[in-house]
């Protein structure tokens, strides 16, 4: 899967998970940019990430997300 694939399908996940398609799925894009993205909201969508791409995340791998550039970097690592 591409990068171009790999952010397609999360913007899906991001569309679904925070019930809103104008989310803009960028390489900068963080928490901060995104109303409603909380920790409960966090949780969802990482296990829904985990569930699309069939991968699972550590606890230290989740700390060390500030983007979602380096989610696409984590997701890339643990598909390839």
């Amino acid at each position: 899967m591409d990068e171009a694939q790999l952010y397609s399908r999360l913007t899906e996940v991001f569309h679904d998970v925070f019930d809103d398609d104008t989310i803009q799925v960028t390489p900068q894009l963080s928490a901060k940019d995104v109303d409603g993205w909380d920790s409960l909201t966090h949780i969802r969508l990482l296990l829904t990430i985990e569930r699309a791409f069939k991968i699972k995340f550590s606890t230290s791998e989740i700390g060390k997300l500030e983007t979602v550039g380096d989610l696409v970097k984590l997701v890339q690592s643990k598909i390839s």
